[in-house]
This record gives structure tokens, C-alpha cells and sequence, in this order.
């Protein structure tokens, strides 16, 4: 853990509201990004997060290391995106049931889809921070030169770091990655 992060974790845990502007700006943006491979509408994924960062405020819990608190992050935002597509779900059954029994492939295909942006998000939260960032930005739609500026560092390094990102996910996923790749969600 560096000091920039044992000091962000610190002020964390004793509640100074400057952390939780730090919070917002350091995952809010990740976050929604992540709670969009569930949910795919924004500002469902924006609330969840919102209530995420609302918990952390309110929680009394102590996290003793910062990719303890990262993990409860990523895994609160999680656990909330499917608690929100498990009633989606039965909504959209009930509302199937109500409808012509062909429009069941609708759901498995979604649903499907919301399994394969589970793996790849489960597979982008096991990547280093700083190739974890630069690929979550690039996702987004950022481009090397932007996501450089935002981040202080060169272009080569953020060509780098997606490449790495990519390798790792493509190994990690195997045939998953080149479905994911002909749907577009990479």
C-alpha cells in the first residue's frame, strides 16, 4: 500500500468528508462504468454507485487495507447491480408471462450478455491498478492522449498497459473474449 493510499484509507475510516471527494473522484467514474455491465443504463448505474458511496459514509466498518476497501467497492456495486437484475428479472418474467412465449430468447440473450459483463469485469477487477484504470478509461471511450492527460503519464505507457490488459483478458477468457469481442462489448 503506498502512503497516497494508506492516507486516503485513513481519512476513510475516520470519516473526513475530504476523503469522500477523493473517493468521488478517484471511483466514481470506474464504478458506474463497472455497474453499467449489469445494469447498461446509466443512471440506474450512477444510483447504485451513489448508494455505494452513501453505505461507505454510513458504515462504521474499518478497512484495513486499501484493496480491502477497493474490494468492497467493486463487490457492494456488484451485489447491488444484480439485487437490481434479480428484480428486474422478475419483472421482465412476469411481464413475459404475459406476453407470446417467443420473446423468452429476449431475456436469455440479455441475460446471457449481462453473464458475459460479469466475467469480463470480474476478469478487469483481477488486473494491477494502473493497467486496471488506463483499460476502465479506455472502455469508456477515452482515447490514449486523454486518458495520458488524466492520468500523468505517457502515451507509450497507456498503449502498453491496453495491450496488457487485452492479453490478459483474451487469456483469461479464452473463447468468451472473441464472443464478447463479436457482440461489441470489448
Amino acid at each position: 500500500m503506498t502512503k497516497r493510499e494508506e492516507q486516503f484509507l485513513q481519512r476513510i475510516n475516520t470519516k473526513q468528508p475530504e476523503a469522500f471527494r477523493e473517493l468521488f473522484s478517484e471511483f466514481y467514474n470506474s464504478l458506474v462504468l463497472f455497474a453499467m455491465g449489469f445494469v447498461e443504463q446509466q443512471d440506474v448505474a450512477e444510483d447504485i454507485v451513489q448508494e455505494v458511496f452513501i453505505a461507505v459514509w454510513e458504515r462504521d466498518a474499518q478497512y484495513p487495507t486499501y484493496n480491502a476497501f477497493r474490494s468492497f467497492l467493486y463487490n457492494s456495486v456488484k451485489n447491488a447491480g444484480l439485487n437490481h437484475l434479480k428484480h428486474k428479472n422478475v419483472e421482465e418474467k412476469y411481464l413475459a408471462s404475459l406476453n407470446l412465449e417467443d420473446e423468452g430468447d429476449d431475456i436469455d440473450l440479455k441475460m446471457m450478455e449481462e453473464e458475459l459483463y460479469r466475467l469480463l469485469f470480474k476478469t478487469i477487477d483481477e488486473l494491477p491498478d494502473k493497467c486496471r484504470n488506463i483499460f476502465l478509461l479506455h472502455l469508456e471511450g477515452k482515447g490514449n492522449e486523454e486518458i495520458a492527460l488524466l492520468l500523468n503519464l505517457s502515451i507509450l505507457t497507456v498503449k502498453t498497459q491496453k495491450k496488457r490488459a487485452m492479453s490478459y483478458i483474451r487469456e483469461r477468457l479464452g473463447r468468451v473474449y472473441f464472443v464478447m469481442m463479436s457482440l461489441g462489448i470489448i
